[in-house]
């Protein structure tokens, strides 16, 4: 069975599916879904995003399952590890995945990322730090790394 939900964030309207055990897509929407059917993954989701939005929280402990090519899951479980409060290239995505010259193909697939925000495909950027490509779009990426910087010690604070 699929169940969907809609979550108020900072950013609009988020579209929360799980298939009960897993998160399966978070998406950006311009409308509340008019037939909700939550269940106690999306609860906890929306929880925890509620928590990520308020600074409270900068880690998300949730069951996913985004689908994709195998290509694509390599990807996305390497963005997974990029620290909150730190961004990196498609360039320097391509080299941890293995492979310089893949920095396109990173690129398509850190944009088909059917988990936004969760999985934080916003944490990636081009060269020179340029914001580029977000399915959000670019003001929604700019205010995720924003938050994210804002809740940061800088590490030349750390002791």
């Amino acid at each position: 069975m699929q169940y969907q939900s809609s979550f108020k964030s900072p950013l609009g309207i988020l579209i929360i599916k799980s298939d009960g055990q897993y998160v399966t897509e978070i998406s950006f929407s311009e409308c509340e879904l008019q037939e909700q059917n939550d269940c106690g993954i999306l609860l906890k989701c929306k929880e925890q995003l509620e928590d990520y939005f308020s600074g409270k929280s900068i880690e998300f402990d949730l069951p996913l399952n985004p689908k994709g090519t195998e290509f694509q899951q390599k990807v996305w479980a390497e963005l997974q590890r990029i620290l909150y409060g730190e961004t990196i290239t498609y360039m320097d995505l391509a080299v941890r995945l293995g492979d310089a010259k893949a920095a396109r193909a990173v690129g398509t697939a850190n944009g088909r990322n059917p988990i936004a925000i969760v999985i934080p495909c916003h944490r990636v950027i081009g060269a020179g730090n340029k914001l580029a490509g977000y399915a959000g779009g670019i003001w929604r990426k700019k205010i995720l790394l924003e938050l994210e910087m804002k809740h940061t010690i800088p590490k030349n604070l750390l002791f």
